[in-house]
């Protein structure tokens, strides 16, 4: 073991403060499945299909992305740190 390792142990006067990457990753997703429903939603309405059931799906995802990003704003920014 080199000296000044941390092997993974976190020091106890260290704390943990939570940043916005959870939130960050969620948004993604949630942003991601906004666009494919919104495709789907237009396909089908295009097509003269029934696109109620997506268009509330639609919904449901657009308000559920609208209110992480409200709470992610709380947050403080990221505090992983990428390897270099």
């Amino acid at each position: 073991m080199a000296r000044g390792q941390n092997q993974g142990e976190i020091h106890p006067t260290h704390r943990r403060v939570r940043s916005g990457e959870d939130f960050d990753i969620i948004i993604g997703f949630l942003g991601f499945w906004a666009l494919v429903l919104l495709a789907v939603t237009v396909w089908m309405e295009v097509t003269a299909q029934p696109a109620v059931g997506w268009a509330l799906g639609l919904l449901a995802t657009l308000l559920a992305l609208y209110g992480m990003i409200r709470l992610r704003r709380r947050l403080p920014g990221r505090t992983a740190t990428r390897r270099r």
